[in-house]
């Protein structure tokens, strides 16, 4: 069974071999879609739920 996870930033499903995973020192777990997600959640530390393109918005 193929597992697909969900973008820990915008909320958008991602196929398996795609995104990036990023694991933290305390050994929790982030999944993203694309690099412009990684870069708004670490780099820019933007809030999911402000950010108008995200499924967290929409919600």
């Amino acid at each position: 069974m193929v597992d697909t996870s969900v973008c820990s930033f915008c909320g958008v499903k991602i196929e398996p071999g795609t995104g990036r995973m990023h694991v933290l020192k305390d050994g929790s777990v982030h999944h993203f879609c694309s690099n412009k997600c990684h870069k708004n959640m670490f780099k820019l530390k933007r809030v999911p739920r402000r950010v108008k393109w995200s499924e967290h918005y929409k919600r």
